[in-house]
């Protein structure tokens, strides 16, 4: 008990030390605060003991869309232009899974050529399970948090349920579309249209931008026909992108920025962030639960319930609830 207590005090002892490094500029302690985030357990649960009351609010960005739209691309000359007005950001890019070792396998930030040698880019690895990523992000967007950045850019793999979840973690939801038969329509069926504050439409050099352009505004013309727009009370805009060229960047930077003056005009940045520290304690519960779920299917009640469940003595919803009486 004594060695465990012990371990703990030389956790937080270390955790604080990091934490003053970070917030002193140090990018090698920030690297080792997001591995402790990342690996989860006690360290991170120290971590956010630490962190979770900070209140610089950070405006923070999500860019998703299909895979092959360029965001990547896009981030990088978007950081470009944020960085020469004086802003100091910081990517977290939510790559797949290796099969083999389980980690990030790091095409983002490969793809991301921003010309600023010192952005700061965090590769963080899906692991194919959402849970994972809905604790990893608000930790992680906390230890970026008290080291100074703003604003904070979360890019995501593709289109799927992960996406949709990782927007509810972003203030401004950027969704990104490029010629190609399918991409719109993969988009609204991905429920993306609902959460996009801003569309982008890259590779505007190419046969067909005009026309995804033309298929969003349709789209969202049909949403306020079904009440959509009345409930956020604002249109998003469609901006026109070729990353490659950087054109078109400083319009959309300047509708990030429009959007964050909305959010802040209406409070709805302060609303935001209470909705993540909810939605991150209800996470929690479930993994939790999860974990003691796992833990009593172990003991030998839980192993009479597994056994009568695969001779047919009981059915799931018997054995479900069985289980859930150990628990």
């Amino acid at each position: 008990m004594r060695s465990k207590r012990q371990a703990r005090i030389r956790s937080s002892i270390l955790i604080d030390d990091l934490l003053s490094e970070a917030k002193a500029g140090s990018r090698r302690a920030i690297g080792r605060l997001l591995s402790v985030v990342e690996h989860g357990g006690a360290d991170a649960d120290a971590l956010t003991e630490s962190t979770f009351s900070t209140t610089n609010m950070p405006h923070v960005i999500g860019i998703t869309g299909p895979p092959g739209s360029g965001k990547s691309t896009l981030v990088g000359k978007l950081v470009d232009t944020m960085m020469d007005k004086g802003h100091s950001p910081a990517i977290l890019a939510i790559d797949p899974s290796s099969p083999l070792s389980g980690g990030a396998i790091l095409g983002d930030r490969i793809r991301i050529d921003g010309g600023q040698s010192d952005i700061f880019i965090r590769s963080m690895a899906t692991r194919g399970h959402s849970g994972g990523l809905a604790l990893a992000v608000p930790g992680a967007l906390r230890v970026f948090d008290v080291s100074g950045f703003d604003p904070i850019i979360i890019e995501t793999v593709g289109v799927g349920q992960v996406e949709v979840d990782i927007t509810a973690a972003a203030d401004t939801t950027i969704v990104v579309s490029n010629p190609g038969a399918g991409d719109t329509v993969q988009a609204s069926k991905a429920g993306l249209l609902e959460v996009a504050d801003i569309f982008v439409v890259n590779k505007a050099d190419r046969p067909g931008a005009d026309g995804v352009c033309r298929d969003l505004d349709l789209m969202l013309d049909l949403s306020h026909m079904t009440g959509q727009e009345d409930i956020t009370g604002r249109r998003p805009p469609i901006t026109m992108v070729n990353s490659l060229e950087g054109t078109g960047i400083e319009e959309l930077r300047a509708e990030i920025d429009s959007h964050k003056r909305y959010l802040d005009a209406m409070d709805q940045r302060v609303a935001a962030r209470h909705r993540r520290l909810q939605a991150e304690v209800l996470t929690r519960v479930q993994v939790d639960l999860e974990h003691r779920a796992a833990a009593s299917q172990r003991t030998e009640a839980g192993k009479d319930i597994r056994t009568d469940l695969s001779e047919g003595r009981i059915s799931p919803i018997k054995a479900a609830a069985r289980l859930s009486e150990l628990l």
